[in-house]
């Protein structure tokens, strides 16, 4: 398909230009193949791969190992979907989902389709980051000094936030490309951890049970339906794919799609390496004692877990300036281009700050870790990333009737929805559930 060069068919207004040379997306479009791979993998491996062997012990070998490489088929083949569509128009560019969105759907309908999914996925992604990084905090406090004060989680919920106070001002995605680096190489690094204490843990000989977490066959049902929206939350990172996509340069000879397909795989075979040992491994040794958590089922070697709640704060830094940059975008061009406010850096910093600081709110008030993947998961990152795209592709695209394409994509719309509908339901039961249990002095 071809594709026209940006030069010859920039049609924009002087201030148009310097509109988006401002806004974060389309200020900066020199990114390497290898900034996909690990905004990718920041964007994915993070607090999720965390829970997933709490997601097997709510679900038991057989149906978790299916979900678990099901999630992994259908997200692969839905991020070959939007990586394509990307510049599926001749002389355009979709630089942000809704902009694919409203392609498909229509210029209102498709902002309100879009728009609110990939708001409430970047909101809730950073505000679960909060909390996980505030958990982890609290964790490696603990481990090193267990015989200190006990420090609330709100406290070091805050003393996490406090990066983001000053990391979120960065002004774009290549800007933050250190950051991101460094997150991707510590989701794999605490990964392996994970994964290899657990191995150690579960070589000792202990009695582990792989019976179901619940008394009560209702309490397995709804168990079961959280560990689905965990899943997907793990999964699910495709709402910040077009806004990567579009940090790299692009021509007729040489389309984006290229290098971003390229980086794409790279992260996605990490993405295998972290999660399945972490939650097929973390299984096998706790069984259905293991903490929502993995991390903070582990206690030896005791330098070893603490290294590693350190890396899961380094990579949730990451995670959330990635999931934060959409969100600014949005934000700061509803600002610039519907309020006509001037473009500023106090601008800038008012609305990013503002963000942070509601992010802290959220995260201290309802740090519940378990409950929010699940809901979160299913609510919105399931719809943004099983099967959104796959519904884009069959308007845009238009594969001939019952072939392969129109089945696999079917079949991810109807797994997709099916996840929409029952995990939230799961999540909220888990949600309500820890809140009775849960001591705020802790």
């Amino acid at each position: 398909m071809a594709h026209a060069n940006e030069k010859e068919i920039d049609t924009r207004t002087e201030e148009e230009k310097a509109i988006d040379a401002w806004l974060p997306i389309t200020s900066d479009r020199n990114a390497k193949w290898w900034y996909s791979t690990f905004h990718n993998v920041t964007a994915m491996v993070g607090a999720g791969v965390l829970s997933l062997p709490y997601a097997m012990s709510e679900m038991g070998w057989g149906p978790g190992i299916t979900v678990m490489l099901l999630s992994w088929a259908i997200t692969f083949y839905t991020i070959w979907q939007m990586v394509e569509m990307h510049e599926m128009v001749p002389g355009k560019r979709f630089d942000r989902y809704h902009e694919l969105g409203q392609h498909a759907f229509g210029e209102k309908l498709g902002l309100w389709i879009v728009v609110p999914q990939q708001i409430v996925v970047d909101v809730s992604s950073c505000i679960i980051y909060m909390v996980t990084g505030g958990k982890s905090l609290k964790k490696f406090h603990e481990t090193v000094c267990p015989d200190c004060q006990p420090i609330k989680l709100t406290y070091f919920i805050i003393i996490f936030s406090s990066v983001h106070f000053v990391l979120s001002h960065l002004p774009n995605f290549n800007s933050i490309s250190l950051v991101s680096l460094a997150a991707a190489v510590m989701s794999l690094t605490y990964s392996i951890v994970a994964w290899a204490c657990s191995i150690g843990r579960g070589i000792e000989g202990r009695e582990v049970s792989y019976e179901l977490r619940g008394e009560k066959t209702s309490d397995n049902i709804f168990m079961f339906l959280s560990a689905l929206g965990d899943v997907a939350f793990a999964y699910a990172g495709h709402n910040v794919v077009l806004e990567i996509q579009a940090t790299i340069p692009s021509t007729p000879e040489k389309p984006s799609k290229g290098p971003m397909w390229k980086g794409v795989w790279v992260a996605y075979l990490i993405v295998a390496v972290c999660y399945l040992p972490v939650a097929f491994i973390g299984y096998w040794a706790f069984g259905n004692v293991v903490e929502d958590n993995i991390l903070l089922s582990l206690e030896k070697p005791v330098w070893v877990v603490a290294a590693a709640n350190l890396f899961v704060v380094v990579h949730v830094i990451g995670s959330y300036q990635v999931f934060a940059m959409p969100v600014f975008d949005m934000i700061e061009t509803y600002a610039v281009k519907s309020m006509r406010l001037k473009p500023s850096t106090l601008l800038r910093f008012g609305v990013r700050t503002t963000f942070v600081a509601f992010t802290l709110f959220v995260g201290m008030t309802i740090p519940f870790f378990g409950g929010l993947m699940g809901f979160f998961g299913g609510f919105a990152l399931a719809p943004t990333s099983y099967y959104l795209p796959c519904i884009i592709w069959l308007i845009i695209v238009k594969p001939k009737r019952f072939g392969f394409s129109w089945f696999m994509n079917w079949f991810c719309i109807i797994a997709g929805i099916l996840l929409t509908v029952l995990s939230p339901i799961g999540g909220m039961w888990t949600l309500i559930k820890q809140a009775k249990n849960y001591r705020f002095y802790q």
